[in-house]
């Protein structure tokens, strides 16, 4: 068997390390052999070395320009290095040597979404997916880019393929609760995500599970600070308008009770497993939860309490609140 077939097959059972090992031993007998370079930079790229994986991937490149999976490999390390236009460029040098596969689309379509640019990622996604129509891969990168596009039925219709294709794909059964969890179907998506993290418990475990909590914080934390802003607003606006203040005690209350009923819509239904699971992630994950959810608290309490008494120094201490809320979103996504 050769290193490069020695190398995937150990790679197919999780055994990265040995497979480098395996690709490296290759290296020794022929260093400029493309297709170990390439297996190597994949390699280092799936255990996190992304830096190392893309000096890798540059000398398969000069070794081989000519074969495209050596761009499409640069163009997956250049991704994950927060490089998307010298990955579309890359993704783009692998279409053009290899236009009737459907890997160099794929690539394409994950480097145009993160550009924002979703019209040309759904045609490069819709090419990989008329090249291989019972792609898994390919129809849940479809599936991806509808969603990031905001057409949840549509993403949805792709990974429902995907998951006819293959009833057990990791990524299709995720997406799909991640679509629920978008539409608040609450329950629907517990449900999938307690199957697959039984069926995926180092993927899909505590951190997949408390999405209702995590969720509900990362939703106040884009919301929060729109509806403060308006309420001081109209409370500014006062001066020079008095029906105002009233208008402003009125948002301030809605803005508290929307949030009340938003928490209690996701938090209900979702039951008790949520927060177990906080409770299994690290402690400073804890921590900035725990402070997230207490300045939430804070901030609904100093809204209706401006509503009821409307004083200068209610905004100010909500404004506080909120700003807790936002840097423990921050802690939390280090």
């Amino acid at each position: 068997m050769s290193a490069a077939a020695r190398a995937r097959a150990l790679a197919g059972v999780g055994r990265l390390e040995q497979a480098e090992t395996a690709v490296r031993e290759g290296l020794a007998e022929t260093p400029a052999d493309a297709e170990l370079l390439g297996l190597l930079a994949g390699l280092r790229r799936l255990r996190g070395h992304y830096a190392d994986a893309l000096e890798i991937a540059d000398a398969a490149v000069s070794v081989a320009p000519g074969q495209p999976v050596v761009h499409i490999e640069r163009a997956e390390c250049l991704l994950l290095l927060a490089r998307p236009e010298d990955a579309e460029a890359a993704a783009r040098e692998a279409v053009r040597l290899a236009p009737d596969r459907p890997e160099p689309h794929r690539t394409l379509a994950r480097c145009l979404v993160l550009r924002r640019e979703f019209g040309a990622a759904r045609t490069a996604a819709g090419r990989a997916v008329a090249i291989a129509p019972h792609s898994v891969p390919d129809l849940m990168t479809l599936a991806e880019v509808e969603r990031n596009a905001g057409d949840r039925d549509a993403a949805r219709r792709a990974a429902a393929r995907a998951l006819a294709e293959d009833p057990e794909d990791a990524e299709g059964r995720w997406m799909m609760a991640l679509l629920d969890a978008e539409r608040l179907r609450v329950r629907e998506a517990m449900h999938g995500l307690r199957q697959l993290a039984a069926d995926h418990p180092d993927r899909y475990g505590a951190p997949a599970l408390a999405w209702p909590v995590r969720g509900l914080l990362a939703g106040l934390r884009r919301g929060t600070p729109a509806g403060l802003a308006v309420v001081a607003v109209l409370a500014l606006a006062d001066r020079w308008w008095e029906p105002a203040s009233l208008l402003a005690r009125g948002a301030a209350a809605v803005m508290a009770l929307v949030t009340v009923g938003l928490a209690l819509r996701v938090l209900l239904p979702a039951g008790r497993l949520p927060w177990l699971c906080v409770g299994l992630l690290p402690a400073r994950t804890r921590r900035a939860i725990g402070a997230g959810l207490l300045a939430a608290s804070g901030t609904v309490h100093l809204l209706l309490w401006y509503a009821v008494s409307p004083h200068p120094l209610t905004l100010l201490l909500a404004a506080v609140a909120m700003a807790v809320l936002v840097a423990a979103g921050a802690v939390e996504r280090t």
